[in-house]
């Protein structure tokens, strides 16, 4: 079967199982097997893949897997990322975060930077690649992230992994930035979730009863390791965007951008003196 057969033969298939997004899934799905981006896909049509790992993929999308799990890995920001089963799936607007942090952190040359809740490392893997005079700690207590997380810094020499809960700050170095994706759906509302997003980790998503127990941790474990002037880049749930104000208590010039839908997303804070 040529690329453009399986292609044709995708999107048929999966929106004949009400699947949305037939065609960027299907295109997803056969330039993975191809082993090509999809941009490259018009240059390969003709190329040929094995049907078995095709209708493999296939099935699984329609019994609701992520397609981000399905492919296996990722992109984000200027990277590709491996994911699966365990570990949060990287998204548009966190690369948004990972911009802000990234343009601060170039200023600072050399620094120490932590990301904590670190799962796949998109964010913090992204930063070491982006500022290599940084040092960049990636602190995740998950088994099933870290198996991601050191798959993908594997190889990054200013990437330190640590296995850790985030309440626990012992041991480590003050800090220059504190970038964090952390879990911010109320727990109430995780099951008013699409599918898809109900196949990644509960413990990625569950933010508490409010939403923000992570940055509660943060406010009160974290001001203290930062140096003087240290900041703080946060992405925050929708609808969090006034109620962050009350939780970053020990931070000051608080500020809450938007992401590219509109939507409060994003927060920068600097260290209280």
């Amino acid at each position: 079967m040529t690329l453009k057969e399986a292609y044709n033969y995708s999107v048929y298939f999966l929106s004949c199982n009400g699947i949305d997004e037939a065609e960027f899934k299907s295109l997803c799905i056969v330039c993975s097997l191809a082993g090509i981006k999809n941009s490259q896909f018009k240059m390969h049509q003709q190329d040929d893949i094995i049907m078995k790992r095709l209708a493999d993929m296939l099935w699984r999308v329609k019994s609701g897997e992520p397609i981000q799990y399905v492919i296996g890995k990722w992109d984000f920001y200027e990277s590709e990322f491996y994911v699966g089963k365990g570990v949060l799936i990287p998204r548009p607007e966190t690369e948004e975060l990972c911009a802000l942090a990234v343009k601060h952190i170039k200023n600072l040359g050399e620094c120490i930077v932590y990301d904590l809740c670190a799962g796949s490392g998109c964010i913090g893997v992204s930063i070491a690649k982006a500022c290599p005079d940084a040092t960049i700690y990636m602190i995740e207590k998950s088994g099933d992230a870290l198996f991601y997380l050191l798959k993908n810094s594997d190889g990054i020499s200013n990437a330190r992994i640590i296995c850790a809960d985030i309440k626990n700050t012992n041991d480590l170095p003050k800090g220059d930035v504190i970038v964090s994706n952390p879990p911010y759906v109320k727990s109430d509302d995780i099951k008013t979730l699409q599918s898809e997003v109900l196949y990644e980790p509960a413990t990625a998503l569950d933010g508490g009863k409010d939403g923000l127990d992570f940055y509660r941790i943060i406010n009160d474990n974290w001001f203290d390791m930062l140096n003087k002037n240290g900041h703080l880049f946060l992405e925050i749930g929708e609808d969090q965007g006034k109620d962050i104000f009350n939780v970053l208590t020990h931070f000051k010039n608080i500020n809450v951008i938007k992401d590219m839908y509109g939507n409060d997303r994003m927060v920068t804070a600097c260290k209280k003196d």
